[in-house]
């Protein structure tokens, strides 16, 4: 004699799958650790204010970064322990200081540049070169 088995309905589950919630917050805080780094770090540079004060025409000094790292002082090859001679002297004489950096170099040499140029106390100073990266 057969015997008929009665089975219950299977019943829906009341829990929350909660895997993708944890796999979207931890790339979140992934993303936070990658650019809060980048976004804290500054180089304070003091920028001019006001009308521009006299008609003084002067042949500003050019300083390039090369995609190398090279430095060039108005065209001539310069090492590192040479710039900030040459930086005093532009200082002293109240001269103007352009600086143009190869788009190809590397960003900590020109953060390194930077920073000896601003230990200089060069405060008349304008990139250059930047007008292909203005858009």
């Amino acid at each position: 004699m057969k015997r008929a088995v009665i089975l219950a309905e299977p019943q829906p589950l009341a829990a929350i799958n909660i895997t993708p919630l944890i796999d979207v917050l931890l790339v979140l805080l992934i993303m936070m650790i990658l650019t809060i780094p980048i976004a804290s770090h500054k180089l304070p540079v003091e920028l001019p204010s006001g009308p521009p004060t006299g008609t003084r025409l002067e042949v500003p000094h050019r300083l390039e970064i090369a995609a190398s790292g090279a430095l060039l002082w108005d065209g001539r090859a310069i090492g590192d322990a040479e710039l900030p001679v040459l930086l005093k002297s532009t200082v002293d004489a109240g001269g103007v200081l352009h600086l143009k950096t190869d788009e190809a170099a590397r960003y900590e040499r020109f953060n390194s540049v930077l920073a000896v140029v601003k230990r200089a106390g060069v405060s008349r100073l304008g990139f250059v070169g930047n007008e292909a990266m203005r858009y």
